[in-house]
C-alpha cells in the first residue's frame, strides 16, 4: 500500500476511530498539512461530541498540525513518537499547543 493509500484510509476511518468523551465541550477546527507523497491538506472539525473530516483547509482554524506525510502513517500507526518528531523539527504546530497534545488522545489507536 502507497503513503497516499494509507492518508486516504486513514482520514475516512478517522470519524469511527473518535472518542467523543476525549472531546467533550470542544468545538474546535484542527488542519493537518501533510507534506510530499500523499500531502494536502486536511479539516477536522470537532463539536458536540463529534468530527467531521474534508480534504480542504479552514480560513482560521484553531490548531494546524504540519509534518511530511509519510511521519503522518507512522505516527498514527504508533511507529513513531510525537515528541520525538516535534523535537527532530519534523512536526510544526501552529496555534493551541494544548490541543496538539490533547488531539492524540481523541482517537483509537489501530
Amino acid at each position: 500500500m502507497s503513503i497516499t493509500d494509507d492518508i486516504k484510509e486513514i482520514f475516512e476511518k478517522m470519524p469511527e476511530a473518535f472518542m467523543p468523551e476525549q472531546a467533550a465541550g470542544l468545538t474546535k477546527t484542527i488542519v493537518i498539512d501533510l507534506s510530499g507523497e500523499g500531502g494536502g491538506q486536511w479539516t477536522l472539525r470537532i463539536a458536540d461530541g463529534k468530527i467531521s473530516v474534508e480534504e480542504k483547509e479552514a480560513g482560521s482554524p484553531d490548531l494546524t498540525l504540519g509534518m511530511p506525510a509519510s511521519d503522518y502513517v507512522a505516527l498514527v500507526n504508533g511507529q513513531a513518537n510525537p515528541i520525538n518528531l516535534f523535537m527532530a523539527g519534523k512536526i510544526r504546530v501552529e496555534g493551541d499547543v494544548t490541543l496538539a497534545m490533547k488531539f492524540q488522545e481523541m482517537f483509537a489507536r489501530p
